[in-house]
């Protein structure tokens, strides 16, 4: 008895092993790293704590971006789907996305999980030709960048692109409240003031909830 539950903790544990991030053979994709980018509307400013990944294999990856995000140039609406943008190495396509972040202009701290459609995959790893505005000319390229944009009230806008091709909208979804607040990462980072400028907009015009 004592031998066969020695063989079965045994198989388990090479389980554990075969199905860790590190010991996984690398992804099979058309391009050395998937991007994920981070937006906000203008003077909505955010900190994102954590974007953690599920990817197409069952793998975990924690904290694979977090920081400040870039932002729009307009307080209202969303902007091109672009944002601060962050290879993700060694990591399959997503197939579950997790984001917490602190909405820093309400203050409240907001997460979510978002399952990332076929489709989108399907588009990631499919090549097109665009002309490059940057390059100057015509060149096959992938939509190889995933963005999550945040706004007050814990509204996220996901989309899908390239730096030639442009972004495609995946969905809009509605966070909710993180119970346990801001400082999650560890990092003792908590509610700051948004800068003069974005209060002084705020202070001047509001939050346009419903906007985004």
């Amino acid at each position: 008895m004592k031998r066969l539950l020695l063989v079965a903790g045994l198989l388990i544990s090479l389980t554990a092993c075969a199905m860790s991030p590190s010991m996984s053979p690398p992804p099979r994709l058309p391009y050395p790293a998937w991007y994920v980018g981070l937006a906000a509307p203008q003077h909505m400013e955010v900190w994102v704590e954590t974007v953690d990944v599920i990817d197409q294999r069952g793998l975990v990856f924690f904290r694979v971006h977090g920081g400040v995000a870039s932002y729009t140039g307009q307080p209202e609406g969303w902007g091109n789907g672009a944002g601060k943008s962050k290879p993700i190495n060694n990591v399959d396509l997503p197939e579950r996305i997790f984001l917490r972040w602190q909405s820093l202009v309400e203050p409240q701290a907001y997460k979510i999980s978002i399952q990332i459609p076929q489709w989108v995959r399907d588009q990631m790893i499919k090549p097109e030709q665009a002309f490059c505005l940057w390059a100057g000319k015509w060149e096959e390229d992938y939509r190889d960048a995933i963005t999550l944009g945040m706004a007050p009230g814990g509204i996220v806008k996901v989309w899908v692109g390239g730096s030639c091709l442009g972004y495609k909208e995946v969905g809009r979804y509605q966070a909710k409240v993180e119970p346990r607040g801001p400082n999650q990462d560890g990092k003792g980072l908590f509610y700051r003031p948004p800068n003069p400028e974005a209060q002084a907009w705020i202070d001047q015009h509001g939050i346009p909830y419903g906007s985004w």
